[in-house]
């Protein structure tokens, strides 16, 4: 009987201590969950180094936050330390912007020094080129932007280095490792033209690399597939020694190629029917996979759209967690706040309703409201605006009545065709050609809005298809509200 009592009394002494486990859990996401979200979107944006400093003090008042709170202090302390972690974080932002246009040549090289492994591949150069580029942040982030571009011109150089030397080891030696294992292994004999190929893209990618230019991307480009093509070229040379060895008709080499399509469409619920080769059923699997995709997508937007309603109210909650004695008021409030947001709601999916699917999308980006004008396009390296457009941004001008005092930037993107430096001159001149058209019409002030060219360096689709790239070429309209200034601002 004694042991039964003494079973209860542990299970419910578990219990308690489970359930007090969960509630701090709970109370840490409350506290926490809108700074977590907002360094999670700083390092996305590569805030550690193009805002060094800033993230540093960011990180240091966050662990105190979390110190504190795992003391138990007071929730109101941690509250405070935590506002400091977000002004610093604001501070990250506006670095982030102003480094990714003044160092935005720097910036792309370091990308593509990634691309080629040169973390792994030439870790010394990497650590070189990444220390000289922590000093330009610095110096950027202190507002020297003369050392801040010398010691970028310095780091660029130091990446395309490190570039270089990663594409060699990680990409062109293994392939010529593969074409000399290729010919002791006689692949000629059956794969001959993959292995012409393979040859081909590594001494092409050799020549292009002897000419040390700045941009390797397609010397990098050509190596990777040189190294895929002297694989592939192996792989098909021993299948079809398999095929041969085992005496299998070309009747036996079909139904197998059909096999890998045959369970891809099953997996997907589509039917697969070969009398009339392949391309009819790899036809009906991307349009599966392709309608899966934009289900997706739709989905994922109206997630993201309620999460930023959550937060919302959940900041709403915290800032009124301290007027819990004045109920009255407190609703008021509510009631208020509510309000504003409905109104606001209201202008965007009026501003959303003003665009076919093909002229443009109204998106949000926290506070601010993106109009992406895939409608808007230019010829081939030009920046003039067509009239054929002139209706088109007449839309553009209603939508921007509709926020009065807000402030305006135009963004230009384009595809990653070219270098990137003109790419990035181009969608300059793009975006302030639209700029100057606005202004011109609507007789906007100079230092209201402003205009960016992003070049190529902010893609949304992948730039190896032809939509893709036809995606990538845009101008985004970037509004930033009045509320969301005055948000700013406190």
């Amino acid at each position: 009987m004694k042991t039964s009592r003494m079973s209860v009394f542990v299970f419910i002494l578990i219990l308690g201590m489970s359930n007090s486990a969960f509630g701090q859990q709970s109370i840490r996401d409350k506290t926490f969950g809108n700074t977590d979200k907002e360094i999670a979107e700083i390092r996305e944006k590569n805030g550690e180094v193009l805002a060094p400093d800033s993230y540093g003090k960011a990180m240091e008042f966050y662990q105190k936050a979390d110190e504190e709170f795992r003391k138990g202090r007071n929730l109101d302390e941690v509250r405070k330390r935590l506002k400091q972690v977000e002004n610093y974080l604001l501070r990250c932002r506006e670095t982030i912007k102003v480094a990714e246009v003044a160092l935005a040549k720097t910036i792309t090289a370091r990308n593509d020094a990634i691309s080629a492994g040169a973390a792994k591949f030439a870790d010394e150069s990497w650590q070189n080129a990444e220390t000289k580029f922590l000093e330009a942040t610095g110096k950027l982030e202190k507002g020297d932007g003369k050392s801040a571009k010398s010691k970028g011109g310095e780091a660029e150089s130091l990446f395309r280095r490190a570039e270089l030397a990663a594409i060699k080891t990680n990409f062109l030696t293994p392939a010529w490792t593969l074409l000399e294992k290729a010919d002791r292994a006689k692949v000629e004999k059956n794969a001959d033209k993959t292995l012409n190929k393979a040859r081909e893209l590594a001494k092409l990618s050799e020549d292009l690399l002897r000419q040390n230019r700045y941009d390797n991307t397609e010397a990098r480009n050509n190596a990777q597939r040189a190294k895929y093509e002297a694989a592939h070229a192996i792989y098909l040379n021993e299948q079809i020694t398999r095929f041969k060895d085992a005496d299998m008709t070309f009747e036996d080499v079909y139904l197998i190629s059909e096999k890998p399509i045959e369970k891809i469409g099953e997996s997907l619920g589509v039917t697969t029917e070969f009398d009339k080769g392949l391309e009819e059923p790899t036809n009906a699997i991307i349009e599966k996979i392709n309608e899966t995709k934009s289900n997706l997508k739709r989905a994922l937007q109206i997630i993201e759209k309620r999460n930023n309603e959550i937060a919302e109210l959940e900041q709403k909650v915290k800032d009124m967690e301290g007027q819990l004695g004045n109920l009255t008021a407190t609703e008021q409030s509510l009631r208020d706040v509510l309000e504003k947001k409905r109104q606001r709601e209201a202008i965007i999916s009026e501003v959303s309703s003003m665009f076919t699917n093909d002229e443009g999308r109204v998106l949000r980006d926290r506070e601010n409201i993106i109009i992406r004008l895939y409608g808007l396009t230019f010829g081939v390296g030009q920046s003039v605006i067509e009239p054929r457009f002139f209706s088109l941004l007449t839309k553009v001008q209603n939508s921007l009545k509709k926020f009065p005092a807000s402030s305006i930037v135009i963004e230009g993107h384009t595809d990653a065709q070219g270098s990137a430096e003109q790419n990035r001159k181009l969608s300059e001149d793009r975006a302030n050609a639209v700029k100057q058209y606005l202004v011109a019409n609507m007789g906007l002030s100079q230092d209201r809005i402003q205009s960016v060219g992003y070049g190529e360096s902010r893609p949304i689709e992948s730039n190896e298809t032809k939509e893709g790239r036809a995606k990538n070429r845009r101008i985004d309209v970037v509004i930033i509200p009045s509320w969301a200034q005055d948000s700013a601002g406190m």
